[in-house]
């Protein structure tokens, strides 16, 4: 069962360079980025697929967030490989 039918999030895990980049944010682009993660991880069907790789890219525009990230085949961990602010 995926995380969004059952109610549940998936553990998101940031790996290199997403934190290098998550060092070089604002508290404020922090607190947009915050929203993003949690939106992908209730529902990490949120970005588009990158062609030709696992990856996906969610971007919002509202917020001024792009997070590309991949998620497990059980889909309980979210694996977030980069942001930008």
């Amino acid at each position: 069962m995926s995380p969004e039918a059952s109610g549940r999030r998936s553990r998101v895990v940031m790996v290199e360079p997403a934190l290098t980049q998550l060092t070089k944010l604002t508290a404020n682009e922090t607190h947009r980025l915050d929203r993003a993660i949690v939106a992908i991880s209730v529902n990490p069907h949120l970005g588009t697929e990158v062609p030709g790789t696992l990856l996906r890219d969610y971007v919002d525009d509202i917020d001024g967030i792009r997070v590309i990230y991949y998620v497990t085949a059980l889909q309980t961990i979210t694996i977030v490989a980069y942001v930008e602010a």
